[in-house]
């Protein structure tokens, strides 16, 4: 259930150097590296004489030279030497994925080549906002099918019982979820009013006492989450909401990339609406998120082995309105794409 005609995270801006870099992609096997000029490039991982990784061979200028026979390709994935052969075989290419690199992060396009438009990689709002500070993030391999990983960012609820001790306390157990959908995604939210300071974001609001409290999480097509938090004084939701002049606001970006259907590559970072140059600060919340994130982890590969050994059906509630919408909207488009 993979989506090609898409944007997906392939690595991090610092994975990608003059190293051939072997990564795989919706099962699919690729070689990254970046030209002397510091543009990435994405190459199919073989060979076309005897499917040798072109990972193991070596670069020559901005070309990959294979290090089986020597043959040589350029960064369209053409062909342009082969040792011994004056003519080289018009079928001598291997397939060049287009990438970008933006927001700290390498994106590469799964699909038809002359589809990909690098306008439509997820907008960070406030990228260039120099108010809103950023933390680092980071990056995990979970050992689960993806969609598991779109269930999780689709359910507000689950932190008040896997992050008791960060993002939730009991006031996320009950309060009801909102359910919408566009044509970029699905999105579960919800105001929480009168609740106190969930245990990460004590120290970050700049108000005593109660608060309202949004959880706002959006996971856009093929699998990429915009979580956003706000936390303002108690009655505030009503009036202002994240205008309220002591809001805080922090945005969480999260982009989940297929290894294969049992594995997955997770990005992410944060920005917030606050402090933009404390650099020990953004240390600290990256530590607490990662410890967070790693939660979710030892939860999602459990879910994911529980599922391939069940017994018993599943039963699904009424919690799950948003993950199940998403998950039937995903398999819609790649049945379309199967018939295009």
């Amino acid at each position: 259930m993979f989506i090609k005609n898409a944007w997906y995270v392939a690595a991090s801006d610092e994975e990608v150097t003059r190293q051939l870099r072997a990564v795989t992609v919706l099962g699919e096997a690729i070689v990254l590296y970046r030209t002397a000029a510091g543009d990435p490039v994405a190459l199919e991982d073989a060979c076309v004489h005897r499917k040798l990784p072109l990972s193991m061979g070596r670069l020559q200028g901005d070309s990959v030279e294979c290090g089986y026979h020597g043959m040589v390709y350029d960064c369209s994935g053409r062909c342009t030497r082969v040792p011994g052969m004056d003519r080289i075989p018009s079928a001598a290419r291997v397939r060049r994925y287009p990438t970008v690199s933006r927001y700290g992060l390498v994106w590469i396009w799964m699909g038809d080549e002359a589809a990909a438009r690098p306008e439509e990689i997820f907008t960070v709002v406030e990228a260039d906002n120099p108010a809103w500070g950023r933390n680092a993030g980071g990056s995990m391999t979970v050992a689960c099918h993806y969609l598991n990983i779109t269930d999780n960012l689709l359910d507000p609820s689950h932190v008040a019982w896997v992050h008791q001790s960060s993002f939730g306390n009991d006031a996320c157990a009950d309060t009801p979820i909102q359910t919408l959908e566009d044509a970029h995604g699905v999105t579960a939210s919800r105001w929480m009013r009168n609740v106190p300071v969930a245990p990460f974001y004590q120290s970050l609001v700049r108000f005593t006492g109660h608060c309202d409290r949004l959880q706002h999480y959006e996971v856009r097509y093929p699998s990429h989450a915009f979580i956003r938090a706000v936390f303002v004084p108690t009655g505030a939701a009503d009036r202002e909401g994240a205008a309220h002049p002591l809001a805080m606001v922090m945005d969480s970006y999260n982009f989940m990339t297929p290894v294969d259907a049992q594995t997955t590559r997770y990005y992410w970072f944060q920005t917030r609406n606050f402090a933009p140059d404390d650099a020990a600060l953004s240390e600290s919340m990256d530590a607490a998120v990662r410890a967070a994130f790693a939660e979710d982890r030892v939860v999602l590969e459990a879910v994911h082995r529980g599922f391939a050994e069940q017994q018993t059906p599943k039963l699904d509630l009424a919690i799950d309105r948003a993950q199940l919408l998403f998950r039937r909207r995903v398999a819609e488009r790649v049945a379309a794409e199967s018939v295009s």
